[in-house]
């Protein structure tokens, strides 16, 4: 086994955000549920990543529940499923001990957000010599308020400031300061028709 897909924070927390109702994709987990299937084709690792943030009585506070995978995915018991407190899935977790064990050389990242947790994922897998793969539309993130907007602003300011960076532009920055340089860039579709079909041998 030389390859994984790690699914980032592909969890409930999020949509029991107000911010939600801007994500970028709502539908982004029947993706990364179609990259899974792609992946466990192919003989790929799975590995199930869920952000933490224990104690804050916030959305990501396991005690209130919301840190768990969204309902349409579809984990089997043999997949390592990890808990970080970073914006990377490595710092804090045993991933790289993980895929270390299980012989893998080149990861596909997906999840959300596009621009934190999954970019910077990616970042630190290139940096530690892994051979990274980043399916953008199977990643979703939320408008970014300016710099200078104060924290409290409700979701209409927030969509109506000039100054805000709208989700897509986000995504493709990031699009744009990863390929070349931390990740080969590719969509749901493009990984579906590369990955072999172990099962039928094609």
């Amino acid at each position: 086994m030389t390859r994984a897909l790690i699914v980032i924070d592909v969890q409930e927390s999020f949509r029991a955000r107000p911010q939600w109702k801007t994500i970028s994709d709502p539908d982004v987990a029947r993706k990364a549920e179609r990259l899974v299937q792609a992946a466990r084709r192919a003989g790929d690792l799975v590995v199930w990543v869920l952000h933490c943030e224990p104690g804050t009585g916030g959305v990501f506070d396991p005690a209130l529940g919301h840190v768990r995978l969204m309902e349409e995915l579809r984990p089997l018991d043999t997949d390592p499923l990890i808990r970080k407190t970073s914006h990377n899935a490595f710092t804090s977790t045993n991933l790289q001990q993980t895929l270390t064990r299980h012989g893998v050389g080149d990861v596909t990242v997906c999840g959300i957000r596009t621009e934190q947790c999954v970019e910077t994922t990616a970042r630190v897998a290139s940096d530690l010599g892994y051979g990274v793969t980043f399916v953008v539309d199977a990643t979703a993130t939320n408008p970014i308020a300016h710099p200078d907007a104060p924290d409290d602003q409700s979701i209409d300011v927030l969509l109506s400031d000039p100054r805000t960076l709208s989700a897509e532009e986000v995504i493709r920055r990031t699009a744009y300061v990863l390929a070349g340089r931390f990740a080969t860039i590719t969509t749901v579709a493009e990984v579906e028709a590369a990955l072999p079909d172990t099962a039928t041998g094609s």
